[in-house]
C-alpha cells in the first residue's frame, strides 16, 4: 500500500494545530506505507476517548471497503466495521423519489439515518449495536449484517461522500476522528466498476453504461472533497489475501 498525497484540511474542527518536522514525516511515510503502520496511526484515534470514528472516504471503486475491512481484520476485537453502503434507499424508495436511474448518488443515501447510527456508536459503548449493509445480490440494503460490539474501540466506516460539504454529510464528518481519501487511477476504477455491474448482472454494453452515466458523475463530486481529508492513500499493491 502506498501513500500518494499525505496532506490535512485546510479548514474544519480537525485541523491540526501544530506543524509536522522533516523527521516527523520521514516517520510518516516508513510506518504508513504498510497495512500495520495505517492501523497504528487509526488506533491512535482512540486516545483519550472511549471510542472513535476513522473515515474513509473517496470515488466508486477506489477500494475503501478493501481498505476498511483489512484496518479492521488487522485490529482485531478492538475493531468494528459500519459501511455507508448500509444507507442506499430501497429500490421502493428509489423508485419513488425518480432516482432508480441514480443508485448510488449522493440523494440516493439516507444520510440523516447514517448521522444517527454514527452518533449512536459514539454514545452508546456499553450495548451492541447492529449495522446495516448493501446484498449485491439482493441489490437491496439488509439490516443488521454487522456488529459493534461494546468492545469495539474503533469504528471504521467507509462512503463515497463522507468529507462532501453538503447538508447531512457535514454533520457526519464532524463525527469523525479523521477522514482518509482513498484515490486509484481512474483507469483501475473503471475496470472494477465495470466487473462489478457484471458481476450484478449486467451485460459489458450496459455495465459501461452505467459507469459513465452514474459512477464517474459519483466520482466527480467526491473528488471535490478530496482537500476535506486528513490524508490520500491508495490501495494499489494492497494485496487482501494477505490479510
Amino acid at each position: 500500500m502506498e501513500i500518494d498525497d499525505p496532506r490535512t484540511p485546510t479548514t474544519g474542527p480537525h485541523t491540526p494545530t501544530t506543524g509536522t518536522s522533516a523527521a516527523d514525516t520521514a516517520a510518516f511515510d516508513a510506518g504508513s506505507r504498510t497495512l500495520a503502520g495505517l492501523a497504528a496511526d487509526a488506533w491512535s484515534l482512540t486516545e483519550g476517548t472511549p471510542r472513535a470514528v476513522l473515515g474513509l472516504a473517496g470515488p466508486p471503486g477506489a477500494g475503501k471497503s478493501t481498505l476498511a475491512r483489512a484496518l479492521v481484520a488487522h485490529l482485531g476485537a478492538g475493531a468494528a466495521y459500519l459501511p455507508l453502503d448500509g444507507f442506499h434507499l430501497s429500490n421502493a424508495q428509489l423508485d419513488r423519489l425518480g432516482l432508480s436511474a441514480r443508485k448510488g448518488s449522493e440523494p440516493s443515501f439516507d444520510v440523516w439515518g447514517y448521522v444517527d447510527l454514527l452518533r449512536r456508536v459514539l454514545d452508546e459503548t456499553v450495548r451492541d449495536i447492529y449495522v446495516p449493509d448493501y446484498d449485491r445480490t439482493l441489490h437491496e440494503p439488509v439490516a443488521a449484517r454487522h456488529l459493534v460490539p461494546p468492545a469495539a474501540r474503533l469504528v471504521v466506516t467507509e462512503g463515497n461522500y463522507l468529507a462532501c460539504d453538503l447538508p447531512g454529510w457535514r454533520d457526519a464528518y464532524v463525527l469523525m476522528g479523521e477522514c482518509w481519501y482513498v484515490d486509484t487511477p481512474w483507469g483501475v476504477r473503471q475496470e472494477r466498476l465495470v466487473e462489478r455491474q457484471l458481476a450484478g448482472g449486467r451485460d459489458e454494453a450496459r455495465a459501461r453504461d452505467w459507469v459513465a452515466t452514474n459512477d464517474d458523475p459519483n466520482g466527480q463530486l467526491v473528488e471535490k472533497s478530496r482537500d476535506r481529508c486528513h490524508r490520500t492513500l491508495s490501495t494499489i499493491g494492497m494485496d487482501p489475501s494477505g490479510f
